[in-house]
């Protein structure tokens, strides 16, 4: 060949020549390979075994795709979980003068104890208000200090190193954190005379001296809220609202009147008592008028529009969102009924006696109603229907890949199935044709290696 030539004489013209034609017959391989066409090639495995496996993985891959991506998941809907959502709520109640059972408060009992207590007593607003969040606060318990003036007095003695001897305990403008006012530098009697504490300036007397614990509102437990939830999904264009809709407005306010939410009887009644709402959050109502508490009210909405709308309805359910670990309050005693405050807020009302600024410090424990509400709908869609099934057929393929894998690496110890299964016609002798291609049509002609074969 004209490649081995020995002539020295233009070698290098030569060899480049010979690289460039090896190069060339290299891609021109590489392209009439790239465009072959391969085909299957069929063949039944008499093997008893092996075909129960094939079996079962088919019928696990089919079941799990009907059962549980198509009726369970319904992975034939198009979803839509960004509701829009408005929550509106109203108070209802009454009770006696601030006592259990509304009996009759002592004669020298200051006014604010002698009122009786309705919704606009227990019930605060609140502007905590976020997408799918609404707060709603009932006082159930207050603890008063009355007159307080801005004035000197002694520091409470559960403040640290209140506590003194002599006015060189007490450094004059030191401010701590938990007391009540900056120091004097005095060391003055405590209030009784037992003892002795550094003297503030601050609003006397100091809350933890004078605070006049009121009686719980147990009556509070028949107290109701009426929870009126209204949602959209906007990629159906559907709106539902939790509330039974009535033709006339007369016919829904003598409705709430009368109904209590039971999720079986009475699923479109909004109205709740604040008992039933601490039982479904297993919590202990007397204990909460003690200490306050967080519940959370969650309304969830799982609507499936291939239904009839009207089946969309909302479930509630109710837990506390709280600890209830007992961790002390820094600087502050124990109550005395031997349970940790969870939720309370102050506030004061300001007035004018003799010419002096006075002011009524209230201290309220309440139970908060936190309404949280999510949910989902879904719908026909011909794209999740397409693509979830063609995702299915794919997943039976797996199948035969996998009994392919355990047929070559298990069972076929002599090459006798590999052989049989990658056949390479380029080694095979050609016949001149005068059709371009030729057309082998399978059938039933398959390959049956279960003779001669050792299973």
């Amino acid at each position: 060949m004209i490649c081995q030539s020995e002539d020295r004489a233009g070698h290098q013209t030569l060899r480049h020549f010979c690289n460039t034609m090896g190069l060339l017959g290299f891609f021109k391989d590489y392209i009439l390979g790239f465009l072959d066409y391969e085909t299957p090639k069929v063949m039944v495995v008499r093997n008893r075994n092996l075909g129960v496996i094939y079996r079962g993985v088919q019928f696990l891959v089919i079941t799990y795709f009907i059962w549980y991506v198509f009726i369970k998941e319904k992975a034939y809907q198009d979803f839509e979980s960004g509701l829009e959502s408005s929550v509106t709520h109203e108070d209802e109640g009454h009770s006696g003068a601030g006592r259990p059972g509304g009996t009759t408060l002592r004669s020298n009992a200051h006014p604010s104890e002698r009122r009786p207590h309705s919704d606009a007593h227990t019930a605060t607003p609140t502007d905590r208000l976020t997408r799918g969040f609404r707060g709603d606060e009932h006082t159930v318990r207050r603890d008063v200090t009355h007159d307080q003036r801005q004035a000197t007095c002694a520091e409470h003695f559960s403040v640290p190193n209140a506590n003194c001897s002599e006015d060189s305990d007490c450094r004059e403008g030191e401010v701590d954190f938990d007391g009540h006012g900056p120091r004097t530098g005095r060391c003055v009697p405590y209030y009784d005379q037992s003892f002795r504490t550094c003297e503030i300036q601050a609003w006397c007397p100091v809350e933890e001296y004078a605070a006049v614990r009121e009686p719980p509102l147990l009556e509070a437990f028949n107290f109701t809220i009426v929870i009126k939830n209204a949602i959209r999904f906007p990629k159906f264009n559907v709106s539902r609202a939790n509330v039974k809709d009535f033709p006339k407005k007369r016919q829904l306010s003598q409705y709430l009147a009368r109904c209590h939410y039971h999720a079986v009887t009475e699923p479109y009644c909004p109205v709740f008592r604040l008992g039933y709402i601490a039982q479904r959050a297993r919590q202990d109502w007397a204990e909460l008028c003690q200490t306050g508490g967080v519940i959370g009210v969650f309304i969830n909405w799982q609507c499936d529009f291939d239904l009839s709308t009207a089946k969309c309805k909302p479930t509630y359910s109710f837990r506390l969102l709280d600890t209830r670990k007992d961790l002390p309050t820094a600087g502050y005693p124990i109550p005395t009924t031997g349970l940790i405050p969870h939720y309370y807020y102050r506030f004061a009302k300001y007035y004018s006696r003799d010419g002096v600024e006075s002011r009524t410090l209230i201290k309220a424990y309440g139970v908060r109603l936190d309404i949280i509400v999510h949910g989902y709908a879904g719908k026909f869609g011909l794209i999740p229907t397409i693509i979830n099934s063609v995702t299915a057929l794919g997943s039976v393929g797996v199948c035969s890949i996998l009994c392919d894998w355990i047929l070559l690496t298990f069972i076929d110890k002599d090459e006798i199935y590999s052989n049989k299964m990658f056949d390479d016609s380029s080694k095979d002798p050609v016949q001149p044709n005068s059709t371009a291609f030729t057309i082998v049509s399978y059938g039933s002609n398959h390959s049956d290696l279960s003779e001669g074969v050792a299973l």
